[in-house]
């Protein structure tokens, strides 16, 4: 979605916008990337929130090792998940084992996840100006998943294991393929957090959300479990990686060395490690000395404008 531009008026502001512009690009949306490091194809689906426009698609597959772009607008808010055991046609016509949207074929059209389904939920430029982003089990569970912010500073979350491996057996679905929420699978109101229970003083982790949180710390267990579970950062990037543990065969090199061991996916001690490679210090460093490149160029434009109090073309 193309960002509204004013006309060029010559005044020191509008100059100073332009070339912050032209030197950081379009300061009205970020970027999602989405990794497979599955050993099997993922077909992402995509759901915007209510008065939020729909991104460019709602659903797509993503075989292993590839990865996708996509832009979002200024104040985008939403969800994305993951699709597997999918089996559509030529013409894109079909239905998935874990996550469908139930539309009958690629895209989603609207449509969210069918639980179980491990979901990735941001609002961007909320609150204060910043971006919420969390990574929720309340649904239930079919694949790994990690949220990386681009920017600095931002933390990572996810859910890293497994759980269908350690799933109790009253909670397994589509064939030991996912692992369903307790609320899902009982339909209690002590498990769903509505009637009598649908508030933070009565409504309590289960043992089944507990199982979650300590597989996961970071990771909403149940519905308000937003203190560990929820995370901001400023305007930036986001990568989603499904399967963050896995290296498939056609991605071997790159990500590598950042493969956690398997006690380390046990808690969050792998999530920070990965701000600590010395690739991740090299892009912290570049991205802090680009951004004080362009606020320095940014203040001397509008000093030298103010100074003169002439338009642009008058420089020239």
């Amino acid at each position: 979605m193309a960002c509204s531009r004013s006309r060029l008026l010559g005044s020191p502001a509008s100059i100073a916008v332009l070339i912050l512009s032209f030197f950081q690009g379009s300061v009205c949306g970020i970027t999602f990337t989405f990794t497979n490091r599955c050993p099997d194809t993922v077909w992402p689906g995509l759901l915007s929130g209510s008065g939020t426009p729909p991104l460019e698609t709602t659903g797509f597959a993503l075989a292993p090792g590839q990865s996708r772009s996509l832009p979002a607008p200024q104040g985008w808010s939403g969800r994305f998940w993951g699709r597997s055991g999918c089996d559509f046609d030529a013409s894109g016509k079909g239905s998935c084992a874990t996550g469908d949207c139930g539309s009958g074929e690629v895209e989603c059209r609207g449509a969210g996840a069918s639980p179980p389904a491990t979901l990735a939920e941001f609002t961007l430029d909320g609150a204060g100006g910043k971006d919420f982003y969390d990574v929720s089990l309340v649904d239930g569970y079919n694949l790994p998943m990690l949220v990386q912010a681009a920017a600095p500073d931002c933390p990572d979350t996810g859910c890293l294991v497994d759980l269908n491996e350690r799933c109790p057996d009253e909670l397994r679905a589509d064939d030991g393929r996912a692992c369903r929420s307790a609320c899902e699978a009982f339909g209690s109101p002590e498990y769903c957090c509505n009637g009598a229970y649908g508030n933070p003083n009565t409504c309590h982790p289960s043992q089944y959300s507990q199982l979650f949180k300590s597989a996961c710390p970071k990771s909403y267990s149940y519905a308000y479990d937003d203190a560990t579970s929820t995370f901001t950062c400023n305007h930036t990037d986001y990568t989603i990686t499904f399967c963050p543990k896995s290296t498939p065969s056609s991605d071997k090199s790159k990500h590598s060395s950042r493969r956690p061991s398997h006690e380390q996916l046990e808690d969050s001690v792998w999530l920070a490690s990965l701000k600590k490679s010395d690739a991740g210090a090299l892009a912290v460093a570049s991205w802090s000395a680009s951004i004080v490149i362009q606020s320095a160029l940014a203040i001397a434009v509008v000093i030298t404008l103010v100074a003169l109090e002439q338009p642009l073309f008058s420089l020239l």
